[in-house]
């Protein structure tokens, strides 16, 4: 406890590895921290609240049995991000009446054909760029996926990441060069 009474304000990280030897209130305090956002980042993609509640609540169960699997790269909530939107298309993958929403139109209507990019988010985890993005350095791929995956700006990349937002574009940068050469030639691409 700090002199006024309230409680200390810990570091997400130490609150993950709190979670990891079981404790429940750094589980409640990251829920806390953590819940608003993924609810919001999430209807941005998805028409069906109650999907996106789900996807939420399954987010929290995976920290709460997984929190030790945590490598200390980044920061955590990129990391709950990655588990969120796996949770996302893993529950979408089977429903074919909820729709995986481009970034733009959160409304549904319009009767638009998906975006480029929302088709690569869900195919993200199969086929080559799966694999090339598995051999991006920790670094690059932490970077492709704020920016590009998750739809962030450089800066606020930058911010979650813990690097300079020039740092942020530029490994940005290498890492789409290293991304195209791995697609268009794959024996190219990681020389």
């Amino acid at each position: 406890m700090e002199a006024n009474g309230a409680p200390e304000e810990r570091d997400d990280t130490v609150l993950l590895a709190m979670v990891a030897q079981g404790d429940t209130a750094a589980l409640e305090e990251l829920y806390r921290r953590h819940s608003a956002w993924l609810f919001a980042r999430l209807m941005r993609r998805c028409n069906d609240s109650d999907v996106v509640v789900d996807v939420v609540q399954d987010t929290f169960v995976t920290v709460w049995k997984d929190a030790r699997r945590y490598r200390g790269a980044g920061e955590v909530a990129a990391w709950l991000w990655g588990i969120a939107f796996r949770r996302m298309v893993s529950r979408l993958r089977s429903r074919k009446d909820v729709v995986l929403l481009p970034e733009w139109d959160t409304s549904g209507l319009g009767g638009r054909s998906p975006a480029a990019e929302d088709e690569v988010l869900l195919g993200v985890e199969y086929g080559d760029l799966a694999g090339a993005l598995r051999r991006l350095s920790p670094e690059f791929r932490l970077v492709v996926q704020a920016v590009v995956l998750d739809g962030l700006t450089t800066k606020e990349a930058g911010r979650l990441l813990g690097v300079r937002e020039g740092t942020v574009k530029t490994r940005l940068h290498r890492a789409r060069a290293q991304l195209r050469g791995a697609l268009t030639d794959p024996q190219e691409g990681w020389r």
